[in-house]
């Protein structure tokens, strides 16, 4: 009876210290998945202009900056489509609108997606959890995506205010973006034995323009800078979806812009902290992205919708283990929708057939790597149920546009970046029509066309 009770004891005391042994071994590898496949932190922010400090204008935005320190900045990054539905659409499954044929926000993308393999519906195929936060689709559609998790933190009685701009009266943590930052980062403190795809969506600088006081005291209207304007209106389809602001509140709206950016921006860094608290920054790919550009009094505008380069172009930040010279910006022209082919190559991921853009790796290693040739942006222009369409091309120095009635529009980014000379009618500038109307010609073809090369 001794004899078994003494080896029972030594049994128990085995199975104790293997116990121990294990538990050692499960907290010093805590938090590290068994799968070595980097994380992915997806971050998308509505109506986001590259006229902010990331990019040396006003406001500041010192954590969208702490991360492009840390990664690579895309000085030329273009949305396929100026409009938050078919621009979403196209990056998110790799498909340019043209083949998506996504070109409103009112209709549902689904139907018109068949073929298409959603890049968070791939990530799940290969293994990864999928969480969503906030708006990552366009919101009316964002049940017809399949997520492991989801969690809406945007509330529609708020964001259907009338007022376009104003104070919120709400604390940081109360606004629909400040719950998104505060569960994203509850998300990455929690243990996982599978990588992540965390998709956040932030909704402001979207209007209205209404954030905490706090923000909004740190940028009166007098201090405001009114972007140069052009040398006559903008007139017609040309116009996009335009806000009309009266000249004498255009710096109380700006002011009131600029304080929902960097409301945006200290949430954001929540997430940032959240990252490096809980060290996890060496093995995640955190990109930032704005799902279209904005008009912010620029042109005399105020909106989207437009081929013009505030509307086309977006901020584009992508961070990820093995950059090379970190913060340095890379001047290569990229597309949206190349978003898709780098995230694979990244994640060492199979590839998808029928991708339209290209991975953007080749300038994470070398930021003076050459980018594309081109990048397109296109609009549909008129009634519902007419597919009159217009195209915009940017090459290294040109913008070239061309509507559906026969306008062109030519910019010289080099000689006027706020793009407020229209050179197409000048007789010097017919050879450079010349070289680039090919270039639109080969868009509108894909819309015929639609598994044609891009």
């Amino acid at each position: 009876m001794r004899r078994e009770s003494r080896r029972c004891r030594l049994v128990t005391g085995r199975l104790l210290g293997l116990g121990l042994a294990l538990a050692a071994l499960a907290c010093s590898s805590r938090g590290r998945p068994t799968d070595d496949r980097p994380n992915v932190l997806l971050v998308v922010v509505d109506d986001l202009s590259f006229r902010t400090g990331l990019y040396g204008f006003a406001p500041p935005t010192p954590n969208l900056a702490r991360l492009a320190a840390s990664g690579r900045r895309f000085d030329r990054a273009y949305a396929q489509y100026p409009l938050c539905n078919p621009s979403r659409a196209s990056f998110m499954t790799g498909w340019r609108p043209e083949r998506t044929r996504v070109w409103g926000n009112l209709g549902s993308p689904h139907a018109r997606l068949a073929g298409a393999v959603p890049l968070q519906e791939h990530f799940a195929a290969s293994g990864y959890e999928t969480v969503r936060v906030g708006k990552v689709y366009h919101s009316p559609f964002e049940h017809e995506f399949r997520w492991e998790r989801v969690f809406d933190t945007y509330d529609t009685a708020s964001d259907e205010a009338p007022a376009a701009w104003g104070v919120s009266g709400r604390s940081d943590e109360a606004e629909p973006d400040g719950r998104a930052a505060r569960r994203a980062a509850e998300i990455l403190a929690e243990r996982r034995s599978r990588p992540l795809f965390l998709a956040v969506g932030f909704l402001r600088p979207h209007v209205p323009w209404m954030v905490p006081e706090a923000y909004v005291r740190r940028f009166p209207p007098e201090s405001v800078v009114v972007p140069p304007q052009p040398a006559r209106e903008v007139l017609g389809v040309r116009r996009g979806a335009s806000r009309d602001i009266p000249p004498p509140l255009w710096r109380e709206a700006i002011a009131h812009y600029q304080a929902s950016v960097a409301f945006m921006d200290a949430q954001f860094g929540l997430i940032l902290d959240a990252l490096e608290r809980e060290g996890l920054l060496d093995r995640t790919i955190v990109v930032l992205v704005g799902d279209n550009g904005v008009h912010v009094g620029e042109q005399g505008l105020w909106g989207k919708s437009t081929l013009f380069e505030e509307s086309d172009r977006v901020p584009l930040v992508i961070a990820a283990p093995g950059v090379s010279r970190r913060g340095t910006p890379a001047g290569g022209l990229a597309e949206l929708v190349d978003l898709y082919p780098t995230l694979l190559e990244l994640c060492r991921l199979p590839t998808v057939p029928g991708l339209d853009g290209v991975s953007l790796v080749p300038l994470l290693r070398d930021p003076e790597a050459k980018g594309k040739a081109a990048a397109w942006t296109m609009r549909k222009v008129g009634a519902a149920r007419k597919e009159a369409l217009a195209f915009s091309v940017r090459t290294e120095r040109w913008r070239f546009t061309e509507w559906p009635d026969g306008e062109r529009e030519l910019y010289d980014h080099d000689a006027d970046p706020w793009e407020r000379l229209n050179l197409a009618g000048d007789p010097a500038y017919a050879a450079v029509v010349t070289a680039l109307r090919p270039l639109v010609e080969t868009a509108s073809r894909r819309v015929s066309h639609p598994t044609a090369a891009p």
